[in-house]
């Protein structure tokens, strides 16, 4: 048997001894396994709630009686995004962003019923989930286990005795590390056995589960060696316990609290009411189709008359208000698309700003990888708004068409004012039913790779300097004895 595993060995007893540590442990165990229970209750819950909230809009939408296209038009459609399966592990920013949006002609609409905007302010502190127990509480355990590992020796006046037996300041090390890092792999387990769950019964992706079991681990480890190094160089146990105390509230509760409103400050982000503002502004100069003097929709009735070899909209083989309708639809919709993507590009700048972060702060480079993993990050929220947009776009270029193609232009414009001109202009019902449900598209297992490599390659850049830092603290160690 190695000295560093007797280390380990004589260690780890030491630790089963404690209560304050048996203690610690089994109430994060505890927790972790509560989390992990509720998180995945809530999200089967959410998840179920959600599909019959889309299949009772979806009847209810087939469901309406003859109707005029562009009523139709107006009275809208809701689609609802579904969690995915990982959620349960990592809710990510699902709780603020909202799950459902009403689609509208003339309209894009902002995503609403986030659990954060319907319960209290406590839930903007961190939902119980096998994520948040490891990224927040488990660090706090270890260093509350961990942080006297070896600067207890030191005051004990053991140290010495160690080396005379032939303990190096590696072997001595190295054998805490491996102690402290049996802790962290029990402090895993519930995770692992929830990541397990939900690839075997919920149908996660495995290399995305396998992804987030890894680099939690890798997280774990650095911050044991992070207490181990602290521990060695301190002189006394309460000046390590102190360290890492600031440390610990630093890295996962300050700077993790402190960086959205660094990015935000840096790029800033219009408001919706500015940004409603600068939309009606822009449709205003691009072109109304209510007004006949309209520049644009003037030279687009020549092109339709030219194109048709006729001299009057009446006499189109098609209802020119259907065609009004297409191009007025398409104007607002283009302009919509580049509000969101302006949108979109302030919002990635400031996921940027908040990823650098993860430089100084473990636990955002871990929350960054995490929520890319789990399907749950704000990409994943852009992918559903991008889908609904496209599906609102397509619905009502649907009506619309119908109504340029299944509703005469003199029909159309006497429908207010002759009842039998209105009982023709509403067109069968059938015609719902043909427009397709909604069906969201998740991110595929390489695109989801792809938005956790900068938080994975971050986590590697800690385990790596804290293991620099394990050198300097052997060095050290060295000299003492």
């Amino acid at each position: 048997m190695t000295t560093v595993r007797l280390v380990a060995d004589n260690e780890w007893r030491l630790m089963r001894r404690s209560r304050v540590a048996q203690l610690a442990l089994l109430i994060l165990i505890a927790l972790s396994v509560i989390a992990t229970l509720t998180s995945i209750a809530h999200r089967d819950a959410n998840d179920d709630l959600r599909a019959r909230f889309q299949a009772q809009a979806d009847q209810e939408f087939d469901g309406q009686p003859a109707r005029h296209p562009h009523r139709m038009v107006h009275y809208g459609h809701f689609v609802f995004r579904p969690l995915p399966a990982l959620a349960a592990f990592d809710p990510g920013v699902d709780a603020f962003t909202g799950s459902t949006i009403f689609l509208e002609g003339h309209r894009q609409n902002s995503a609403n019923f986030g659990d954060v905007r319907q319960s209290s302010l406590l839930a903007r502190f961190g939902q119980l989930t096998p994520a948040f127990v490891l990224q927040v509480l488990a660090p706090l355990v270890l260093v509350f286990i961990g942080f006297g590992v070896v600067a207890r020796e030191r005051e004990a006046g053991t140290i010495r005795l160690l080396s005379a037996h032939g303990v190096t300041a590696q072997s001595l090390i190295f054998g805490k590390a491996l102690a402290l890092g049996r802790v962290a792999g029990l402090m895993l387990a519930p995770a692992v056995a929830a990541l397990l769950w939900l690839t075997f019964l919920e149908g996660a992706p495995i290399v995305a589960a396998l992804g987030l079991g890894l680099f939690y681990a890798v997280y774990l480890a650095a911050w044991v060696l992070i207490i181990v190094i602290a521990s060695s160089l301190a002189r006394q146990a309460r000046t390590a316990l102190m360290v890492l105390l600031g440390l610990w509230a630093t890295t996962v509760i300050l700077i993790p609290r402190v960086a959205p409103d660094v990015a935000l400050a840096f790029a800033p982000v219009p408001t919706r009411l500015e940004t409603d503002i600068a939309i009606q502004r822009d449709l205003r100069r691009i072109g109304d189709s209510h007004n006949p003097d309209d520049p644009h929709f003037a030279a687009f009735k020549a092109r339709v008359l030219k194109q048709y070899g006729v001299d009057r909209v009446e006499d189109l083989p098609v209802n020119y208000r259907g065609l009004l309708a297409l191009e007025g639809e398409k104007l607002t919709s283009r302009l919509f698309d580049d509000y969101a993507e302006r949108q979109f590009a302030a919002e990635r700048k400031q996921g940027a700003i908040v990823a650098a972060f993860g430089l100084v702060s473990p636990a955002i480079a871990l929350r960054n990888f995490s929520m890319a993993l789990s399907g749950s990050d704000l990409d994943g929220h852009r992918r559903f708004l991008k889908q609904a947009e496209a599906y609102r776009f397509d619905i009502v270029q649907r009506l619309n068409r119908l109504q340029a193609e299944a509703v005469t232009f003199g029909d159309d414009s006497n429908r207010n004012k002759d009842p039998d001109a209105g009982r023709r202009v509403r067109i069968d019902p059938k015609h719902w039913h043909d427009v397709p449900d909604f069906a969201y598209r998740g991110a595929t297992i390489s695109e989801k790779l792809e938005s956790a490599l900068t938080g994975a390659a971050l986590l590697l850049v800690w385990l790596v300097m804290a293991g620099f830092g394990v050198r300097i603290a052997i060095r050290r160690l060295e000299a003492a004895l």
